[in-house]
């Protein structure tokens, strides 16, 4: 029993960083209607600027931490600004290829760093354990998912209670209608990138004490990219619940199927949620005006 239970503590974590590299998804698709496929790349950028900034600069860990989000969060805006507001008007596919190109660019970039290349880091954010009673749990999952909630709580406060949040809200329902009513729509899809990045480096800060910090850490989103599909990619809750779920059923698949099986449940799990649900389990809530 005290071994499911910490299986499910380790799932709920890593649900919790798919459900944030999901959001990261769902996020630029509702605003701009394109899928970025660099976000794998984001985080790991994310983890190692973090790492950088306090192994090499001596900052305080926090301080790095927060400067890695901010300066991701900056280069999403920036990369919308100079290339991919480019692809507005063309076919997805010229957004969806140059996403790509630009996360391999990233990827190419860290690789050209030996050190970064070469070894396996890890950012010290809490690497004991916390006895509750019997049950013993690693204190990074505790973290993460304690992390996770909090910047739910702050990021529904700000779609909902700040002029920007609504403004971005507006601008993802209905592009055309909110430049009429006023809405910088431009420069609302610059702040849904940069939310986008920063989300996506923030996940990644909070897999790094987890699964260290490493060239690969980023091939993480091709599994966030489910939960996003099976949220219905139209709806926020709904990606950040289904990144939960699949990191759950595949720790439970860990646990109860061979090895090398889990990897397969996110995709098996997906095809079988688009069959019997077309739109996504969030798609329905979405219609109803979910965010």
């Amino acid at each position: 029993m005290l071994a499911l239970l910490q299986v499910l503590a380790s799932g709920v974590a890593i649900g919790c960083v798919y459900g944030l590299v999901a959001l990261s998804f769902v996020l630029i698709y509702k605003a701009t209607e394109t899928f970025s496929f660099m976000q794998g790349d984001l985080l790991m950028l994310g983890a190692f600027a973090a790492l950088g900034l306090h192994l090499h600069a001596g900052w305080p860990l926090p301080v790095a931490a927060l400067a890695a989000l901010l300066a991701v969060g900056v280069l999403g805006a920036v990369l919308e600004r100079s290339v991919l507001r480019r692809a507005l008007g063309r076919p997805h596919l010229v957004a969806v290829l140059l996403t790509f190109g630009l996360g391999m660019m990233m990827r190419g970039g860290v690789a050209s760093v030996p050190a970064a290349a070469q070894e396996v880091h890890r950012l010290p954010f809490a690497a004991d354990t916390v006895a509750i009673g019997p049950l013993v749990l690693a204190a990074s999952h505790i973290w993460v998912v304690v992390a996770t909630v909090a910047l739910s709580v702050l990021l529904a406060a700000f779609f909902r209670y700040t002029r920007t949040g609504l403004a971005l809200r507006a601008c993802s329902e209905d592009a055309r209608v909110a430049a009429l009513m006023g809405v910088p729509v431009a420069r609302m899809h610059t702040l849904a990138w940069a939310l986008g990045a920063a989300l996506a480096a923030c996940a990644g800060l909070l897999l790094a004490p987890v699964t260290f910090v490493h060239l690969n850490m980023g091939f993480i989103a091709l599994k966030a990219f489910p939960a996003a599909v099976l949220g219905g990619l139209t709806s926020l809750p709904g990606a950040l619940v289904a990144g939960v779920f699949l990191g759950v059923a595949e720790a439970l698949a860990g646990l109860a199927l061979p090895e090398g099986f889990k990897d397969v449940v996110p995709y098996a799990l997906l095809m079988a949620a688009l069959l019997l649900f077309p739109q996504g389990l969030g798609g329905a809530r979405a219609g109803r005006g979910g965010a």
